[in-house]
């Protein structure tokens, strides 16, 4: 009986294949279907021939697709790979069918068996390759709303299959960079850390965003981040994931500002939130937070410049001690501070009038020169003469200490040794060049009726501290 069942089956692709008018054998792709519920042998065959024939048949079209999601489900994997591997064909001339295929295949990736999923994978491209719109529409919903497991799985197959051939995907360009710049942004409502950078990587990688991209679609990149930094939350000191999150999202911004976006949103909740509470962040998201205002400091507007200099000052003078003391200087918090409130003062050079005590002419009625702010000023100098002093004390002893460290890299005898013996010695250099720096800050600061800017600082932790060679008179 199976036998006269697959030669049946075969008579009726051979009828199929040798008829003009395939519409004139309904009754065999209907036969074909119709075996979809029969043996092993015959749901293998079935399994070729549903896709086979399809599109010959769009009345029957609802019918042969549930027969092959069927075959799809098949205990026997066999079965199950062949009709997985015939999906692509129910889409190829008939579009309208595509989001449905290009669903199920994404469903299709949480299979238990390598070769179910490696024929998955491999349908799934060929939709893709047939039309990628409506193929990465289908799957970002799934990235979008489905279940962790199903979520994961696809998301891994965008990353690893599709991203990596972009160019050969997303023709025409600019409608196709466009469809998935969109896509990903409806699905960043919730991702993890590692996510947020892969997309964020990928869409800098669009010619959309490239190098010659206007200024507005470099915003809209920088505006995504903003989003993922949830700035219109209030800050909670005690939510170390959102602090987690927005010093992450800081640096991920900073190169968007040497390209014309505006950091004023950034900075404006940092000026309104963090700032104010910079005493109880963790030790290392200070820093970090420091690190990122002294480089987005040279992109900072007049206006939020004006904004920020009270606050900046105010942290400043907390790590510039009035009077000597035996307290180890925090050399790189005052590095990176100094060089935020040069840069700031440069943006606003009468602001630092009333904060402490220069007396800088731009003819505004801000310059508020009528009035008297030496006892600012000269607080304000003899903090920079006693950090000056602690950054050359402290320097002549990590200079003397170098030698040290050279003797016990010669004496350390393991790798483990011989690494942390590195690690200090490096340490001690970092320490040496912000101290350098700070001297060169410093030197500049003291002169009360003009800042000069024609600094040069290689610093530590900011790659160039590179400021205008402007000297506000």
């Amino acid at each position: 009986m199976a036998d006269d069942a697959i030669e049946q089956l075969y008579r009726f692709g051979e009828r199929l294949n040798e008829s003009k008018d395939k519409s004139q054998n309904e009754a065999d792709y209907l036969g074909i279907i119709a075996a979809a519920k029969g043996g092993a042998k015959e749901k293998q065959l079935t399994a070729q021939l549903i896709p086979r024939f399809f599109k010959h048949f769009p009345g029957l079209s609802s019918d042969a697709i549930n027969a092959q999601l069927d075959l799809c489900e098949e205990d026997e994997l066999g079965i199950r790979v062949q009709a997985i591997r015939g999906l692509p064909l129910l889409c190829k001339d008939t579009p309208q069918h595509l989001p449905k295929i290009a669903d199920v295949l994404g469903q299709l990736l949480l299979a238990e068996e390598g070769l179910e999923r490696d024929a998955a994978s491999k349908a799934l491209m060929s939709v893709l390759r047939q039309d990628t719109k409506g193929s990465l529409t289908a799957l970002f919903k799934h990235i979008e709303n489905s279940d962790e497991n199903l979520r994961d799985k696809v998301l891994t197959f965008v990353k690893e299959k599709v991203f990596p051939i972009k160019k050969e995907l997303l023709h025409p360009q600019d409608e196709m960079e466009r469809h998935i710049t969109d896509l990903i942004k409806k699905c960043l409502q919730d991702v993890t850390g590692a996510e947020f950078k892969m997309f964020m990587d990928f869409l800098k990688s669009l010619n959309l965003f490239g190098p010659t991209a206007p200024s507005e679609r470099v915003q809209e990149l920088l505006e995504i981040v903003e989003g993922q930094a949830d700035l219109d939350a209030v800050f909670n000191i005690t939510d170390t994931d959102h602090i987690d999150r927005l010093m992450s999202c800081l640096t991920m911004a900073l190169p968007f500002y040497a390209r014309g976006a505006s950091n004023s949103k950034f900075l404006n909740y940092i000026n309104k939130h963090l700032l104010p509470v910079f005493d109880q962040l963790p030790e290392g998201k200070k820093l970090d937070l420091l690190k990122n205002l002294a480089e987005s400091a040279p992109f900072t507007s007049t206006h939020d410049a004006r904004q920020l200099l009270p606050s900046i000052l105010q942290i400043l003078k907390k790590y510039m001690p009035q009077k000597k003391t035996t307290e180890e200087l925090q050399s790189t918090y005052v590095e990176c501070l100094l060089y935020t409130f040069h840069e700031l003062a440069h943006k606003s050079p009468n602001a630092t009038n009333s904060l402490c005590g220069y007396k800088i002419v731009t003819g505004q009625p801000s310059d508020r020169l009528g009035e008297d702010f030496t006892e600012l000023f000269t607080d304000f100098n003899e903090r920079l003469t006693v950090v000056e002093e602690l950054a050359k004390a402290a320097n002549k002893k990590l200079t003397q200490g170098m030698a040290e460290f050279n003797k016990a890299l010669s004496a350390a005898k393991t790798d483990s040794e011989k690494a942390e013996v590195k690690a200090k010695k490096l340490a001690s250099s970092t320490t040496l060049r912000s101290n350098n720096n700070i001297v060169t800050l410093a030197l500049v600061s003291h002169v009360r009726n003009a800042l000069p800017y024609d600094i040069l600082v290689t610093a530590v932790y900011i790659d160039k501290f590179v400021a205008s060679p402007q000297t506000v008179a």
